[in-house]
């Protein structure tokens, strides 16, 4: 493994990337150096902040450079090390997805142990950000309680389903989540705890949302947790019970807009019922790992906890994979195996 092939963005896209805002590099790789590693990729991570990333401009986190490598999670083996913590054949995380074969500093790969029965693609999902994503939005930005009402958005993509399974085992008194589609509303039901779930591509999502919460205070959402902002946050701001708590996490329905759109037209909910609305990315609690893996762990190993993926198969496909991504094209985790 001496070469790399690796995905880089070549112009920042306007509306919806195209496969011509994109081009595939094979890098040679130079003999690693004391303290480095060299890992073959297993499985790379698409998500959509990375589409804030291609744009331009102030963020929580830099815009990948044009003409340089795209950057991921990633999840691979060791297959050279001059590091001690890195033995070869250990699995590691890091950032250096985008590419089938990562090479750097062994400071950047953090070595995980194999769960039997759990594929190491789980480190890129539920084991992994996303599930910390879904835990912190819920229990911290939410501040959720045992009794409460959760509402959902995004309830079949890979942290939604999280949040879902992880309200019911926490003791939600109704679960209700939101899908683009009746395979997914199904899904969400079925498989991930979700006492029901609408399609909003039925009708108005304001409509379809009160037919499972009542308007009084009490009959209600406790916590909302937004993945998609726009007419799902006017829809939750319409129906948020009393002192309710809005963890906003992701805003996709707008990702892609060549245009600004409107706010909410009925922010005045949030004073009149004193809603607590609080934004959050991940990479500001991972000092809450451990306390998210000694509970979330667990569940998952018992199969309490359970998850899907969509897996697009060979880095080729990397911009395929992350285009059907931002259609809704998945069901749980979306990842490339190399």
């Amino acid at each position: 493994m001496t070469t790399s092939t690796q995905i880089q963005l070549v112009s920042r896209p306007r509306g919806w990337p195209t496969h011509d805002d994109f081009r595939t590099v094979v890098v040679d790789l130079p003999a690693i150096a004391e303290g480095e590693v060299r890992v073959a990729n297993e499985y790379l991570s698409v998500d959509p902040y990375m589409r804030g990333r291609m744009n331009e401009g102030r963020s929580y986190i830099p815009p990948f450079e044009l003409n340089e490598t795209m950057t991921g999670g990633a999840v691979g083996r060791v297959v050279e090390s001059r590091s001690d913590a890195h033995p070869v054949g250990a699995v590691v995380m890091h950032d250096l997805g985008w590419r089938d074969v990562a090479q750097g500093d062994g400071r950047q790969f953090r070595v995980v142990q194999e769960i039997e029965g759990v594929p190491v693609s789980a480190y890129l999902g539920i084991l992994g950000t996303t599930g910390l994503t879904a835990y912190v939005g819920l229990l911290h930005i939410g501040r959720f309680q045992k009794g409460e009402s959760v509402f959902v958005s995004g309830a079949a993509g890979s942290v939604g389903s999280a949040v879902g399974q992880i309200a019911r085992l926490m003791g939600a008194s109704k679960v209700v989540g939101s899908a683009g589609s009746a395979e997914k509303v199904d899904k969400a039901t079925s498989s991930y705890g979700f006492d029901s779930a609408i399609n909003y591509k039925d009708g108005p999502v304001r409509t379809l949302l009160r037919e499972h919460f009542g308007r009084e205070n009490g009959e209600g959402i406790d916590v909302y947790f937004d993945n998609v902002g726009g007419d799902h946050l006017e829809a939750a701001l319409d129906l948020m019970n009393d002192d309710g708590r809005l963890a906003l996490c992701g805003a996709i329905s707008s990702y892609n807009a060549t245009e600004r759109s409107p706010g909410p037209d009925n922010m005045w909910h949030a004073i009149t019922r004193g809603l607590t609305l609080q934004g959050f990315t991940v990479n500001k609690y991972m000092h809450l790992f451990k306390e998210f893996a000694e509970k979330v762990g667990p569940w998952v190993a018992s199969g309490e906890v359970v998850f899907d993926e969509t897996v697009v198969e060979d880095i080729d496909n990397s911009v395929d994979a992350f285009l059907d991504l931002m259609r809704g094209a998945n069901v749980g985790k979306m990842l490339v195996k190399i």
